[in-house]
């Protein structure tokens, strides 16, 4: 029998809200969610059991927070899209996105994808993510499933892709150019634009600019979010006292509100985490408001408890007062919810009682199966190495040791891969006079599990059904009578039959719709495609990365525009820790095909002239990164990433968009390879490798090392991600004997590890005649002005001598220093 219950406690401060105080919940409804919340809760205590006992590594719960999701989950509707933290696993149990097995499973570790769907153990506990990418790399219909996009553990870093999850919906709403991916035109990704994007994020966190830079950037957006804030008055041992202004982020935060009849602003709630019916209501009335206004609102939900502390890894009792956890036992959730279920007659002690009995059972028997589900494998492959060594061992001369160590794995009770490899090379080590079949088993055995461990733990770092490495490079044909454009002009053209190609191509950022860039590179491109494919931005650099990763992971090709290299470090955590990880942390079960433009190299002064490019890439592995030397270079790139589902940054040469190029004929289908240098000019004394703006540098200096007597062939790498794949520059070292690598980059950056492929990887060191050089910036940001950039940088003088006196310590007669 349906019920309406009012609830007892005072009602939420909202902004627009209808103030209704009343929802319809029926008594099995209602007991329904207690016990998935005490099965939650269960899990907790069990899972940090099995941390501490051991069988994990580590864990973070969602206890103290399981009243207030089961209000969430039930306005969460297919098509929706969740960016959480680690704290969710209620909602996510609640809404049908996970199974108590898969928590347990995440627990554990599980590598199998099928048992632990949302990292295939490589994350911890509580990163939460669904696949929405089939096995071949096409979309899943998302209108047809719940979606939480992967989770991440920095602090904050749920907050940047939240506004683009969010303002994808407005421009599926607007853009009729996006109809094909709709339900009305057959597609899978939107339904008018009515999906929300829910967040959530702990107290704490709002201390951090992300969040504040989301949350403006959303309002600005007017993009359907809605944001939940759980605030249990501590980030750890830190209470509020300490993190926030007024130590009330509703008081902080509500100069947001949305005014009455006003689309501008938030609808601001204010909720008990412990009011199971104030919860439903105001979860069901937020979101009926934000599908029909398509407005934003945020949730702030106090009164909430952390019965367990933070994590395993410390005990709250080290810093809350008695009085604390004693009010905490008793505004428990489930405390607070048993109780309101007994005295409104719902159900009585006994039978609550007999529902919690069930319910650990429950949880129990998830818990044992996740185990055996995991351990059950390794235990099998263990036998299968003591076995092996039990081969080996027979007739070997250190029969002894190695039977020792079989029995030793044999008797370990961890079920670790790690140990039989370890073992089987600590057999084969005593047995290293030994030959014949057992030892070759056991060779070929260990071998196989090595590439099972890079398969579980090294797959996916860029797409494996749809990579821009398999891109088929189409190059630039030049007509007789082809004019020369600026360089701006060309990758202007090439932006027009982007946009005109590929309707999901988005652009945005700082100075890029109605100036059309600051070096015109979108000159007319909003005039003619409309505001919202081509729009401005404010200087916001982290959400624009972040804009852009939520809209890639909702079918959208965004193109975000930091404007200049230098700034990217503002976006850099997010670029590292979310757009690089995303097909890595899901094992290839989500993407976020993103687009990255800047600009840089060769500028004066210590700001927008540095080239922090060893700093970037290193932090970015799992990104592109495509260092084009002009703008045909440049369309170039875009067009291959456009083909493909991996994201990359393309960094455009500063004093390229006024230099003169030749306009090819077929700018809007020519593709450059990644991972493919290019020969500039063929030589045989020495190689020098380089990118970007130094390309022009090196050929100057070219053309004077060769009045010199000294033929350089100079290779433009292209890419510095990927690097070198078909070995160009191993095979002209081994036709010169001599390799320079030049760049603007500080010592011991990116010239070192282009050093280090060519002479490790590419077996280089065998070739060499002379000491490998680098030649790279000084040690300090340029200098301003002319003269300061001249003794900062490498210039051609430098390049020069650097090269020549590589040769007159190979043949000082032939050539002899003259400049000293």
């Amino acid at each position: 029998m349906t019920t309406t219950i009012s609830p007892h406690t005072a009602a939420p401060e909202a902004g627009t809200a209808s103030g209704e105080k009343s929802v319809s919940l029926d008594r099995e409804t209602v007991l329904a969610d207690y016990r998935l919340a005490y099965e939650s809760r269960q899990a907790s205590l069990i899972g940090r059991r099995e941390v501490l006992t051991g069988k994990a590594k580590f864990g973070i719960f969602g206890d103290g927070k399981e009243v207030v999701q089961l209000g969430m989950a039930k306005a969460f509707q297919p098509g929706d899209l969740r960016s959480g933290y680690y704290r969710d696993q209620t909602f996510m149990l609640a809404a049908g996105m996970t199974t108590l097995e898969e928590l347990f499973a995440q627990l554990y570790a599980n590598t199998d994808p099928e048992l632990e769907p949302a990292s295939a153990g490589r994350q911890m506990n509580g990163h939460f993510a669904t696949p929405t990418l089939h096995a071949d790399g096409s979309w899943k219909n998302l209108l047809e499933m719940r979606v939480s996009v992967a989770d991440t553990s920095p602090t904050g870093s749920q907050m940047p892709r939240l506004v683009g999850l969010a303002y994808a919906s407005r421009l599926y709403r607007e853009l009729p150019e996006l109809r094909h991916l709709t339900r009305a035109g057959g597609g899978g990704f939107s339904d008018g634009g009515d999906e929300i994007a829910f967040g959530t994020i702990g107290n704490a966190s709002c201390a951090e600019g992300m969040f504040w830079e989301a949350i403006n950037a959303v309002g600005v957006l007017h993009a359907p979010l809605l944001m939940s804030i759980w605030d249990d008055d501590y980030g750890i041992s830190v209470s509020n006292e300490h993190q926030i202004t007024k130590q009330d982020l509703s008081q902080v935060l509500s100069g947001f509100r949305r005014q009455p009849g006003s689309r501008d602003g938030y609808d601001l709630y204010r909720i008990r985490g412990w009011d199971y019916l104030d919860s439903c209501r105001t979860y069901r009335e937020a979101a009926k408001i934000i599908r029909q206004e398509h407005v934003p609102a945020l949730v702030h939900v106090v009164e909430l408890t952390q019965p367990q502390g933070h994590s395993t890894s410390g005990s709250q009792e080290r810093y809350k007062s008695q009085q604390r956890l004693e009010w905490e036992r008793e505004h428990d959730c489930l405390k607070k919810m048993r109780e309101w279920i007994v005295g409104e007659g719902i159900a009585n002690a006994g039978e609550l009682d007999e529902l919690e009995r069930e319910g650990l059972e429950r949880v129990r028997q998830a818990q044992r199966q996740a185990w055996d589900d995991y351990a059950d494998p390794i235990r099998e492959e263990r036998d299968a190495a003591v076995a092996l060594l039990g081969e080996l061992a027979q007739g070997s001369a250190a029969r002894e040791e190695i039977e020792q160590i079989a029995d030793e794995l044999r008797r370990n009770p961890s079920p670790m891969r790690r140990y039989a490899v370890a073992a089987t090379q600590r057999a084969l080590l005593a047995a290293h006079g030994d030959d014949g079949p057992a030892r070759r088993k056991l060779i070929a055995w260990r071998e196989e599990q090595d590439r099972l461990g890079r398969e579980r733990y090294s797959s996916h770092l860029i797409s494996s059904t749809r990579s821009a490495l398999d891109v088929e490079a189409v190059a630039p044909v030049y007509d007789d009578d082809a004019p020369e454009l600026n360089g701006f002009e060309i990758v202007n053209r090439g932006f027009d039959a982007a946009f005109a190609r590929v309707p999901e191509l988005i652009a945005f950022g700082e100075d890029v719709g109605q100036l059309g860039d600051v070096n015109q590179g979108l000159l007319g491109m909003q005039e003619k495609y409309g505001e919202l494919r081509v729009s401005d931005t404010g200087i916001r650099e982290c959400t624009i990365l972040g804009q852009a990763i939520g809209m890639a992971m909702r079918g959208l090709r965004p193109l975000a525009e930091i404007q200049y290299l230098d700034y990217l470090l503002y976006a850099l955590e997010i670029l590292s820790d979310d757009l690089a990880t995303v097909q890595y942390r899901t094992r290839g079960t989500q993407k976020a095909p993103v687009l990255l433009r800047t600009r840089g190299h060769r500028l004066e002064g210590i700001w927008h002239s540095g080239s922090p490019m060893a700093g970037i890439m290193h932090l970015v592995r799992g990104v592109h990164l495509c260092v084009p030397r002009d703008m045909t270079r440049a369309v170039g790139f875009y067009n291959t990433l456009l083909e493909s589902d991996d994201s990359a940054i393309v960094v455009e040469v500063l004093n390229g968009y006024r230099t003169k190029e030749k306009l090819s004929g077929n700018l809007g289908d020519l593709k450059v390879p990644l991972g493919v240098p290019e020969i500039l000019r063929p030589g045989s004394d020495v190689t020098l490798v380089t990118y970007g703006a130094c390309c022009r540098i090196a050929l100057a200096a070219a053309e004077r090392l060769a009045r010199a007597g000294v033929e350089a062939e100079i290779i433009d790498v292209q890419t510095l991600l990927p690097f070198d794949r078909p070995g160009v520059i191993g095979r002209s070292l081994q036709r010169t004997n001599r390799v320079v690598f030049l760049d603007e980059d500080v010592p011991g950056g990116a010239t070192a590890t282009m050093m280090q492929e060519v002479l490790e990887n590419q077996d280089g060191f065998h070739w060499l005649d002379s000491p490998p050089k680098t030649l790279s910036s000084q040690p300090h940001r340029p200098a301003y002005g002319s003269d300061g950039d001249y003794w900062s940088k490498p210039q051609v003088e430098h390049v020069f001598e650097t090269v020549y006196e590589l040769m007159n310590e190979s043949d000082p007669d032939r050539f002899p220093i003259f400049y000293r």
